[in-house]
């Protein structure tokens, strides 16, 4: 028995190391990091490597991935710097990280911060191989405004961010009139997420140039889910949400914006508690969206939608390493109950910002038709 165990052990060790990945050294800075900050840094395999300048420090910890689950711990390298490369290949697209000093919690100098886990985290960048579809191009530019408007239900100013296509300002276009998605972020996050990490506007830039959708216009807002405790998403019901979304931002939007108004020119997607969201709102005011759009959010059942005639296109999607059947179920069997629906799957990404910008990039294609 010891010689069998030993011989195993020898084969799995062999196994390990041949199947150990040799780390290329041609780090390069994150296109995250604040201007002149050369850490953290990635390479062309998607490993990332942080410096942290922590003087008199015990233990320095980069935590990654939203709420801060997983690390790498980093090494004392002398004169208060610490470094470390994390210890395998990120998935592709955005990551929010942070950094534990001695069990305080603060974020990375050298990179930017973008609001997620219910705080301003710090961001990297793991360059995707299909990242041509958010890129930056010399194309036409929409806008993406920050309005205000005062909700009466919750006796405050609130805020959204209206992203108008490129075109909607110009003179000969004054007349015309665009369709709209309303689009919600993720638990922990607020109505920047969906502009700053998930690209939106380069996203629709990018489409409506190559002539692969017509323009309409997106409104992200705060969803209000972030007043419930992550592990309790369930005991959230959406109501006062829904009160803002559909009695005081639609009309908002309609009233100061040239939108098309009425149901089947107008849609609801969200990502995660997004979706959640999305499908509480969607399925009791079936009144108001004629598209719904779930992205690792879950998905409807042919029972849920109690007419089929209310709606005209249900989109869900997630991460390969999500629920990949769950959603591809639910598409078909939507379309056995006489609703049509698409799935989509993100080829080698989980519940994270590359997930939702491919997702993102499939659904609009489906919208407003």
């Amino acid at each position: 028995m010891k010689k069998s165990l030993f011989t195993i052990m020898a084969a799995m060790a062999f196994c390990l190391g041949a199947n150990a990945q040799e780390i290329k050294e041609d780090f390069k800075p994150s296109e995250l990091n604040q201007p002149g900050q050369e850490y953290p840094m990635v390479n062309s395999q998607g490993y990332a490597r942080f410096r942290i300048n922590a003087p008199g420090a015990a233990q320095v910890k980069v935590s990654l991935g939203l709420g801060g689950q997983g690390g790498t711990t980093l090494k004392h390298m002398g004169d208060g710097i610490w470094e470390g490369t994390t210890a395998g290949p990120m998935d592709e697209g955005f990551h929010y990280y942070h950094v534990s000093i001695d069990g305080g919690i603060f974020n990375d100098p050298g990179t930017n911060n973008y609001y997620g886990s219910c705080r301003w985290e710090s961001g990297i960048e793991i360059p995707a191989h299909d990242a041509d579809f958010y890129a930056e191009k010399n194309v036409p530019h929409g806008n993406v405004q920050q309005v205000l408007f005062w909700s009466e239900s919750t006796k405050q100013l609130r805020r959204a961010f209206v992203y108008t296509p490129a075109g909607y300002g110009d003179a000969k276009n004054q007349k015309k009139k665009y369709p709209v998605l309303y689009l919600q972020h993720g638990w922990g996050e607020d109505e920047t997420a969906w502009s700053n990490q998930g690209h939106e506007n380069l996203i629709m830039d990018n489409m409506i140039a190559a002539g692969e959708i017509d323009p309409f216009i997106i409104v992200n807002t705060y969803g209000m889910c972030n007043e419930i405790k992550f592990g309790h998403m369930n005991d959230f019901d959406a109501k006062d949400f829904e009160t803002v979304l559909c009695d005081e931002l639609i009309p908002y939007i309609d009233a100061n914006f040239r939108t098309k108004s009425d149901k089947w020119n107008r849609a609801m997607a969200g990502l995660s508690m997004g979706g959640f969201t999305t499908t509480l709102v969607t399925l009791r005011r079936t009144e108001m969206f004629g598209y719904y759009g779930l992205l690792s959010g879950g998905s409807y059942t042919p029972e849920a939608i109690k007419d089929p005639k209310q709606v005209k296109h249900i989109f869900v999607s997630c991460g390969s390493k999500e629920n990949p059947d769950g959603v591809i179920k639910s598409a078909e069997a939507l379309n056995a109950a006489g609703v049509k629906a698409t799935s989509f799957v993100s080829e080698g990404t989980a519940h994270e910002f590359l997930t939702w910008r491919r997702a993102l990039k499939a659904m609009a294609p489906l919208l407003f038709k």
